[in-house]
């Protein structure tokens, strides 16, 4: 994980000094950079907030996101801010530099989670991360909006109990499949596969498909013999990227009848982030049990 940069965020979460600007309706404006804290954002705000999810296509490639003059303005005026941070979305650390606004509060994940420079960056992987994420916005909502704390208060309640099937069904898998060696295209599930005690193969492989730059044929050879010789139990794909070389691995993947498991750095439409986590972890504990006998 590279290290933070653009705005200079010094606590995870910075709290508005000045007291909130609401819009016509009420409700208070919150823009996330990513819709998985969006969605932590509208599950604990429920009808006092306003959330729009910036990137928010689950068939876009993240890579190649661009930002527009209306994302801008979302972003001009919001009054709390989601970012994951750690480089991983630079662009937001800009737009928040070129629009300040006292009134404005910002939480930073990788700051929450106090991530390291050398710490993957897809932290809404983390088991740990959400239920984080979800106390800090019931914390700055409530002092935002202390007439319906007890409400912020009840929904964070409501939203942990859910968050915690999360780590139930990664506990199960964990005493299941604890060793079992995987291998992906890219660092994605990485702290996932961690809390599943799983052994992650190819690493240098994913990490120089996460930063754009060509794989060592060392580690292309490497990665194709894992999956020839049953070296690995499944392999897991980022389903929002098609570069040729990740396609030609799930083709020798296929070939020599290793589980495939796609999953995605975008959360998909109409499916809560628990849903969607589930399901991705249900996915994997079947490639990972094998052909049913």
């Amino acid at each position: 994980m590279k290290a933070i940069t653009g705005v200079a965020l010094a606590f995870a979460i910075t709290l508005s000094a000045a007291p909130y600007a609401r819009a016509a309706d009420g409700k208070i404006g919150v823009v996330a950079a990513e819709n998985f804290y969006g969605d932590i954002a509208a599950q604990i705000g429920g009808d006092r907030v306003e959330v729009v999810s910036i990137m928010n296509n689950p068939d876009q490639d993240p890579h190649l996101f661009e930002t527009t003059p209306g994302i801008v303005r979302q972003i001009a005026g919001a009054q709390i801010v989601i970012l994951n941070g750690a480089n991983y979305d630079p662009w937001m650390e800009k737009l928040l530099a070129a629009a300040p606004r006292p009134a404005r509060s910002v939480i930073a994940v990788a700051v929450l989670m106090r991530a390291k420079t050398c710490d993957n960056p897809h932290l809404w992987y983390d088991p740990a991360t959400m239920p984080a994420v979800a106390k800090a916005l019931a914390e700055v909502l409530s002092k935002a909006d202390a007439a319906h704390a007890s409400d912020y208060a009840a929904r964070l309640a409501t939203t942990l109990r859910s968050l915690d099937r999360i780590g139930q069904r990664a506990a199960q898998i964990k005493t299941k499949h604890a060793g079992a060696a995987i291998t992906a295209t890219e660092p994605v599930f990485g702290p996932m596969a961690d809390a599943l005690g799983l052994t992650m193969r190819n690493q240098r492989f994913q990490l120089a498909m996460m930063n754009d730059t060509e794989p060592s044929a060392r580690d292309v050879a490497a990665f194709e013999n894992d999956l020839k010789q049953h070296k690995v139990k499944a392999l897991l794909y980022n389903a929002q990227v098609s570069e040729k070389l990740t396609l030609r691995l799930l083709d020798i993947a296929k070939a020599a009848k290793v589980p495939v498991v796609g999953i995605t750095e975008t959360q998909p439409a109409n499916v809560s982030l628990q849903d969607w986590m589930l399901g991705q972890l249900d996915a994997l504990d079947r490639a990972l049990a094998g052909p049913s006998s």
